[in-house]
């Protein structure tokens, strides 16, 4: 039994697709059904709850072989390391008490750096990985770069003005992974019966891209024109704090941009591997996912 936690998520679904296609049995935790494609609601069995809650995860990870955890970023929160961290000691716990095998979790880049100890979301991540190694299950950690799907949070300015905004230096190559690469991994080793151990998986993308680069490939895939502009921390956190994000997450974000403008994503040395984990570059993703969502 192979049980996904936000399967109606950008990546969750696709993992669902990914192992409902090679026939495996699944489970679900959803906190409202209804939002899985009847299709899947058919063929899976749905423990329905949060997954932060310790009888929701007792259920859904009875009898389990293999947990696919991606933890649900709360913008409320008061404290960011032990949003993470509160919300995955119940599912560790389980994954423990209940003989789970195997754990593949999403997380970030950049352990081992000394950028890691202050960026935010990411030093968050890393203490969540750590929790879920500490229960000794045979566990892999997705270290994911920046996700090329972010650029859909900006369809409408992109669609509207021809601009999209981010705090890091237009010129500073980042690398950049489609999510559809990240649940293609997931589901490889969630099917995989064979692995053991602990393990870092860097997911990298093919290539590294400057927000000025990633400006021109979207224009040329549009045909119209697109730029980057950098906008101060000061004005991105006025629009968290706008949307309702707490004081406590809007400085972990800016702490995360300014850790991966000063080399936290970096460490890691590309190889032919990453390439072959993660082949979909930045304009075939325009091509097949941007270039729809603008012209919807």
């Amino acid at each position: 039994m192979i049980v996904i936690t936000a399967p109606t998520g950008n990546i969750g679904h696709q993992i669902v697709d990914h192992v409902l296609a090679a026939g495996e049995p699944l489970r679900v935790i959803a906190r409202d059904p209804a939002k899985l494609p009847a299709g899947v609601r058919e063929r899976v069995d749905v423990v329905q709850g949060s997954h932060g809650d310790a009888r929701v995860v007792a259920r859904a990870f009875e009898g389990a072989d293999a947990v696919f955890w991606l933890l649900p970023s709360d913008p409320r929160a008061a404290d960011v390391k032990e949003s993470f961290l509160g919300f995955t000691r119940p599912a560790a716990d389980a994954m423990r008490d209940l003989g789970v095998k195997r754990v593949v979790d999403v997380s970030a880049l950049g352990r081992g750096t000394p950028q890691a100890a202050r960026a935010g979301h990411v030093t968050a991540s890393l203490a969540m990985d750590e929790l879920i190694a500490g229960t000794g299950v045979a566990f892999r950690a997705l270290a994911a770069s920046g996700f090329m799907d972010n650029v859909l949070r900006q369809v409408e300015t992109i669609r509207e003005q021809g601009l999209f905004f981010d705090v890091v230096s237009p010129d500073r190559e980042l690398r950049v992974v489609a999510t559809r690469d990240i649940a293609a991994v997931a589901a490889r080793l969630l099917l995989d019966t064979s692995w053991t151990g602990q393990e870092e998986i860097p997911l990298l993308g093919p290539e590294n891209l400057s927000y000025n680069a990633m400006a021109a490939v979207i224009s040329e895939v549009l045909g119209t024109s697109v730029q980057y502009r950098q906008v101060s921390p000061q004005t991105l956190a006025d629009r968290l704090t706008a949307r309702g994000m707490s004081g406590a997450m809007v400085r972990s974000m800016l702490d995360m941009l300014a850790a991966k403008e000063d080399g936290l994503d970096d460490a890691i040395a590309r190889t032919p591997r990453h390439a072959i984990d993660t082949p979909t570059t930045f304009r075939q993703w325009c091509e097949e996912v941007l270039r729809p969502a603008v012209r919807a």
